[in-house]
């Protein structure tokens, strides 16, 4: 997971304080993404007019950082489908039925990057395999690094941005309805937004 390329010595801010953030070798472990600090979470388009946004709630991942050579990490996601939430309970039972993700058969999401690619400044690319309803398809994810710091707790901690488009019918997300005045009540074309922290373990 290519997310080290910064050549300066930013400051990081953490919430007890500042601290200069390390070398980036020193970034180099094992790491564990927080879920109480981090977002996986998507925008679809609905009647053609306004956008619906949900996350899933329930997921597990964790990232090997190489801050020697960044094409050498590695991050592997986990996310528990029946988690999803979207502010609507009707509608989270319509993206759990048959119609959509079919939680019963296929209860989890999964992704497991292949390659990196550093872009420049603080923006990488990372392409893996994403899995839904058994159907597994590469997936590049446009990340931004945010840095480093050491929280108030003593946990050494990373963070990223990270964003994608997808369409769900590759996937066999192929549910819809017409709309009488013409077009569909879902959009295929799905925005993905990730908020990361991790941190790192001894």
């Amino acid at each position: 997971m290519g997310i080290f390329n910064r050549k300066d010595n930013e400051t990081a801010t953490a919430t007890a304080g500042s601290t200069a953030s390390p070398d980036l070798a020193a970034l180099t472990g094992e790491y564990t993404i927080d879920p109480a600090h981090s977002t996986f979470g998507f925008v679809a388009r609905h009647a053609m007019v306004t956008n619906v946004k949900g996350s899933f709630q329930d997921f597990t991942g964790t990232l090997h950082l190489d801050g020697t050579d960044p094409s050498k990490s590695t991050a592997t996601i986990d996310v528990v489908m029946d988690s999803i939430e979207t502010g609507n309970a009707d509608r989270d039972g319509h993206l759990k039925s048959a119609d959509f993700f079919k939680t019963d058969e296929f209860p989890t999401m999964t992704f497991r990057t292949t390659e990196a690619e550093a872009l420049g400044g603080d923006d990488y690319r990372i392409t893996g395999d994403l899995t839904i309803l058994g159907t597994t398809r590469p997936l590049s994810i446009d990340l931004e690094f945010n840095g480093a710091a050491k929280d108030p707790f003593g946990n050494e901690r990373v963070g990223f941005e990270g964003k994608a488009e997808i369409l769900r019918s590759e996937w066999g997300l192929t549910w819809n309805a017409a709309l009488e005045t013409g077009g569909v009540l879902v959009s295929d074309k799905i925005k993905l937004n990730f908020d990361i922290s991790a941190i790192r373990q001894a």
